[in-house]
């Protein structure tokens, strides 16, 4: 039986590699091409999702001892997206570093770390179990899962940005799934569930930014 954490890291280099595929068939004027996120282009949403190896490799200076504070993709979810959270407070500066990384690199770079850079890194980073706590300049303290997670999360929604920008067959099957189980559990249980059986018309979406 394949673990969670070997499945959350098998789909996101599937979605990695649906990432490169893409970019591989992209015309030059694509990727200037508007999206449906506001003044972003496909080049900037590219260089917001691509892994850039460092960060990877980086985990394992940032390695602590015991347990961490948030241990879930659920849990990182939440706090950055209460009111006061990093998804509110920082969507500007996100922006703007998405943009400044589009600007300084060419499409091949950016292709090169979905195809090749980033499963690289991931590969090396598979003799951590799931539980280690790494630290977190926000949250204090998580786990290698929980961020692998939130990574194959923000794949799979800007995944579908993405298509709705320059078209292209659904993410897969496997990383919908998760995705729609992880954003479900980042709401509150009972109004979502009450929500999801018409018992409430309480807004409940959506559960972040």
């Amino acid at each position: 039986m394949i673990r969670q954490t070997d499945r959350v890291r098998l789909l996101l280099a599937e979605a990695w590699a649906s990432w490169a595929e893409r970019g591989s068939a992209l015309a030059a004027e694509d990727w200037e091409r508007p999206t449906r996120l506001p003044d972003w282009t496909v080049r900037d949403l590219y260089a917001h999702v691509a892994p850039v190896p460092e960060m990877f490799t980086g985990l394992r200076t940032a390695v602590r001892e015991g347990p961490a504070e948030v241990s879930s993709g659920a849990g990182i979810l939440r706090a950055y997206n209460r009111p006061d959270g990093i998804a509110h407070t920082a969507a500007g500066q996100v922006a703007e570093t998405a943009k400044a990384s589009a600007r300084a690199v060419e499409p091949a770079v950016l292709i090169a770390r979905f195809g090749v850079e980033g499963p690289a890194a991931l590969a090396g980073l598979a003799d951590l179990p799931p539980d280690t706590a790494v630290a977190h300049p926000l949250l204090g303290s998580v786990t290698v899962g929980a961020l692998g997670e939130v990574a194959l999360m923000e794949a799979t929604v800007h995944l579908l940005d993405l298509i709705a920008a320059v078209g292209g067959p659904p993410p897969a099957r496997g990383a919908l799934d998760f995705t729609r189980a992880l954003l479900a559990e980042v709401a509150d249980p009972v109004a979502f569930i009450e929500a999801a059986a018409g018992r409430t018309a309480a807004p409940v979406l959506p559960v972040i930014r």
